[in-house]
Parts: structure tokens; sequence; C-alpha cells
């Protein structure tokens, strides 16, 4: 065989061989190298309703519980019947709305923040919010030899995950109500406000990079499972001790054209959150087993278990708390003042309360006429 044969021969071999390799490289990037395709062997039995599919986003959160448990157990599945659940996981807001406006993901769990700017950015075009998922979860974790109280905060480094997201606004807000100043985009001021992806705060913290953070669950918990002292539950600085920490968005154009699969979507939901709450120890030990299967690694008891119980799943979206919220985001700087009007479309979710002698919801104004 000529030696130029010999070498073509070899590259294509060669060529042969690596592309599973690059295939399964495209494929674990998933949307905008955000998303992770996550569809479990849950069999689709039943009747088809209108979409073939129905694609769902969420968080690898302990405050996305109620997706961990309804997409592990198959409770979500099981009311589609034989409408395919295909979920997709995401680390940040803004490349789960990316994916919802791409026409990637149909509906998806996410925090307030990031619904309340896709929103306006698009002018009431492109979601809407249709039902609460979890409230709290969220503590000011700090470490004890640079900070004992509430006033050493001051001068100090504090983390949060992400410039303009839920724990930034309400830690911008706080420190604008003890009357310090910080520059809400560079972070800068009397605190240092340093914005960390939650999987590097952990070991910012432990390296003493940061002295504490305004964290969700686990996060808050990793970080006392490491010597930190929690200061300040956020549950602490709202009415009834309620805040919406995540709710679930739809596609406008999705909800239009499915309206059945959402109601279905729904219905999975609102049964799952009663199950968690009916079933604490064994929720707790689904999404553990749901996060191992998505990271590999389940969440040590030491974190788990403190963390697991102050996080509150609720169907109920809190609206008025998304309100407070966007007022603290156009407070800090972050955003002008929004036009929330149809932000909100609970009549699917109100139907499926009803059908299960739960009390509806309130849009707090800002539902869809």
């Amino acid at each position: 065989m000529p030696a130029s044969t010999r070498t073509t021969l070899r590259r294509g071999l060669a060529a042969a061989a690596a592309l599973p390799l690059l295939i399964g490289a495209l494929a674990s990037c998933g949307y905008g190298s955000q998303a992770k395709n996550d569809e479990k062997k849950v069999a689709a039995e039943g009747k088809k309703l209108s979409a073939d599919t129905v694609r769902l986003g969420y968080f690898p959160n302990l405050t996305h519980a109620t997706a961990l448990v309804g997409v592990q157990d198959g409770l979500i599945q099981k009311e589609l019947g034989g409408t395919v659940l295909k979920p997709q996981t995401f680390n940040a807001g803004p490349s789960e709305i990316e994916a919802l406006n791409g026409g990637s993901l149909d509906i998806g769990f996410i925090g307030p923040s990031p619904s309340i700017n896709a929103y306006v950015k698009s002018k009431g075009k492109n979601l809407r919010i249709i039902s609460g998922s979890a409230s709290g979860g969220v503590k000011l974790v700090v470490n004890p030899d640079r900070i004992k109280t509430l006033d050493d905060i001051k001068g100090k480094r504090i983390a949060t995950p992400q410039k303009g997201n839920t724990q930034d606004v309400a830690l911008l807000n706080w420190i604008s109500e003890k009357g310090w100043k910080v520059d809400p985009e560079s972070g800068k001021g009397d605190v240092s406000v340093v914005r960390t992806d939650n999987k590097v705060t952990p070991d910012a913290f432990k390296s003493g990079s940061i002295d504490g953070a305004w964290v969700p669950e686990p996060t808050a918990s990793k970080l006392v499972s490491q010597g930190g002292t929690v200061l300040l539950d956020e549950t602490t600085l709202w009415p009834d001790k309620k805040f919406v920490i995540t709710n679930i968005i739809v596609s406008q154009k999705f909800l239009a054209e499915h309206p059945d699969v959402v109601e279905a979507v729904l219905t999975g939901t609102v049964k799952t959150n009663a199950w968690i709450n009916a079933n604490p120890d064994k929720a707790k030990a689904s999404a553990n087993a749901a996060l191992k299967s998505l990271g590999g690694k389940a969440l040590d008891s030491k974190v788990i278990d403190p963390a697991w119980p102050s996080i509150a799943t609720t169907d109920d979206p809190l609206a008025a708390t998304l309100k407070t919220q966007s007022e603290w985001a156009v407070k800090a700087g972050l955003i002008k003042q929004p036009d929330l009007a149809g932000i909100y479309d609970l009549k699917l979710l109100n139907k499926v309360l009803k059908a299960a002698g739960k009390p509806e919801v309130s849009d707090a104004g800002l539902g869809v006429k």
C-alpha cells in the first residue's frame, strides 16, 4: 500500500474514532453551554396531549425541590400521559431565559429577578409566571472570626451568586437600609459585593477571599459545614416570613398553543408539592437522589439536613413579594421602574387548585386581563 494511502487511511480512522467524542461533547454543552439534558427513564404512558414533548428547565438546587422530586419520582410525567417530559438543568437564570426565548425550552423553574428582567426586556411578550414553587431558603452566612454582628458587615467582602439575581437584589436592599452605599454595577462601596458562582463560593469562603455570602440553599449550609455562622435568615425580613425564591414560568407561545400540556404540568407540580409537604423525609431523600443523578454526588447529611427545612414548597407564587423585589431592584439602580402588568397568568393553576380542593391564589393585581 502506498505511503500516501496509508496516511489517508490512518487519518480517516482517527476522525471516525473522534466523531462520537465530538458529538458527545457538543451534546453535553447544551444550550448556551449552560443546559444539560436530563431525560429520566420514566415511561410516557396513556393518551398524548396536544404536544409530543414538553421541555422543562430547572436548577440542581434545593430551592427547585418541586422539579427535583417531580421529575425524579415521575410525578409530573404521570400527569402528561403520552406526552414526553424532557428535563434540562441550568446553572444560571439568564441562560434559562435565553433557552426560553430561543425556543429550546417551554416551561421553567426560576427565581423572581430573572423573571422580572426578562419580562421587562421583552416588553411583556416572552413569558408568564404560572405558579409558585418555593419560599425561603436564603441566608447570610459569615466567617465568625471576622464578623460577629450585622454592623461588622461594613467594609467586608460578601458574595452573591450573580449581579442582579434575587439574592444580589436582596443584599443590596439590606445594605441600603443600613444607610451604606454600594455601586450596583461594580459592587464596590461600604460593603464589597462579590458576584460569585454558587459552585465557587464554598472554596472562596474556605480560602478567606470572601468574608461571607448571601446565598440560597444548599450553598448556605455548605458554608456552615465549613465553620460559617448564619448571621441572618432572609425570611425574618419578610411579612409572614414568606417570599418567593422560585416560581414557574412558561413561554407565552407554548401556553397559547398547548394549554392542556401546561395544565398537566401544573397538576403534577401541585401533587408533587403536596407529597413533599406530607412526606418531608422521603422528599428530602428523593431530592438528594436527584442531585446525585444530576451532579454525580449527593449532599452530605450535615448539609442537606439543616438546609431542607428552611425551604417551603408552595403553589402560591407570593406575587406581592415579587412586586416588592422589583421595587428593591429599582431602588438599587439595577433596573428602571418596570411595568409588570400581565406578568402572571394563574388561571390554569387556580383551576388545578380548585379541582384539588385547595384555595385559589392571588396575582397581586399583576395578572393578565
